[in-house]
């Protein structure tokens, strides 16, 4: 009898990338070489975690394997912008904030406009869950107003920052919201994010749960990953701002290309799912990272900056605030009836088109 692999390819690719990361902080070698290895094993161990995330979300189910996907995408996130804000340049206060909108306009914009356009170009008309899918936009838009918008009202600080006890009260109020919308996915109320009878749910029963044993083996690579993860952005964060610095883009495109890096596994798994007719799984990717973007990226970068006296700036700018409001307002039109169509995913990716352009020529 044949026995299974203990370890997969992606499972090898994690402890590459962990190596890698090892060698790099052991050996002394030329510096264009070390940023190169650091480019593609970042890549890579973004990949693998995202992957061994999946394979844990297969054994556990949808609704708890959604979370763990989040999370380890928080992880990577958080990891990216306390590098950059460790380097103490005069745009580091504003790296949190940058790469969570840019993610926030990502996800709301870029992913579901894409996904409500492919998915409509193939199936006429898409369905989803109306009251699950307002629940996640809610959500959303009032963890973006406390973190990204109610900074600029405040008179205790500066405007667009928080002080102490204010930084701690919106952290602890979007973790119970976000803490909420997960009990309600996972526990009280799954059927409201479950597919709708429109969907096309495989039924190959051929198909089996990944086993325990391999969940184990996948949640170690997992961590393999992360490490690699937060240790290359480590080494590469001076590169990618003067890098930038150089090109002679405006300093909020840092927080772009962190965004997008994080999320293109996630963009993947969700026109995937669009494709057959399951957009109500793509917008629990998609509304749901944002979410856990907002509610899980601003208390941990708060907690950092707090006990290492680092600075924070979370306002947005009058720009940001006009893309915020149209985003929602675009939102809650195509998400209104429970049936959407491609002109919908236009619209969104109009917008992320916008906000892209007047990014990079402001």
């Amino acid at each position: 009898m044949a026995k299974t692999k203990t370890l997969t390819s992606n499972d090898w690719l994690s402890i590459t990338s962990f190596l890698v990361l090892v060698f790099a902080l052991v050996a002394p070698i030329g510096e264009g070489l070390l940023i190169a290895f650091a480019v593609v094993f970042l890549a890579v161990g973004i990949s693998s975690a995202v992957h061994s995330a999946e394979v844990i979300a297969e054994r556990v189910g949808p609704s708890l394997g959604t979370l763990i996907l989040a999370i380890s995408v928080t992880v990577i996130e958080v990891a990216l912008i306390v590098s950059l804000m460790s380097n103490d340049t005069a745009d580091s206060p504003q790296i949190a904030r940058d790469t969570v909108f840019a993610a926030l306009m990502i996800v709301t914009n870029g992913i579901i406009g894409i996904c409500i356009l492919l998915g409509g170009l193939k199936h006429k008309e898409l369905g989803f869950q109306l009251v699950g899918t307002t629940a996640l936009l809610g959500v959303l838009a009032v963890l973006s107003t406390l973190t990204l918008i109610l900074p600029l009202y405040t008179t205790s600080t500066n405007k667009g920052t928080y002080s102490a006890g204010q930084l701690i009260f919106v952290s602890f109020a979007s973790l119970v919201l976000y803490g909420s919308l997960v009990w309600s996915q996972t526990k009280s109320h799954k059927n409201f994010f479950s597919a709708t009878d429109g969907g096309v749910i495989p039924t190959d029963t051929n198909i089996s749960k990944p086993t325990k044993k391999r969940a184990i083996t996948s949640f170690i690579s997992l961590l393999f990953s992360l490490v690699a993860v937060v240790g290359l952005s480590k080494i590469l964060s001076p590169t990618i701002e003067s890098t930038i610095a150089a090109l002679g883009a405006p300093k909020a495109v840092v927080g772009i290309v962190i965004a997008i890096l994080v999320l293109a596994p996630e963009t993947l798994a969700a026109m995937n799912a669009a494709k057959i007719n399951e957009l109500q799984t793509s917008l629990n990717l998609a509304l749901g990272s944002g979410a856990a973007s907002i509610a899980l990226t601003i208390p941990a970068v708060s907690i950092y900056s707090l006990l290492f006296d680092k600075p924070l700036t979370l306002g947005l700018d009058t720009k940001g605030i006009v893309f915020l409001m149209v985003t929602f307002l675009a939102g809650s039109f195509t998400f209104g009836s429970g049936r959407t169509t491609s002109l919908h995913g236009l619209i969104h990716l109009v917008i992320m088109a916008s906000f892209l352009a007047i990014s990079l020529m402001p």
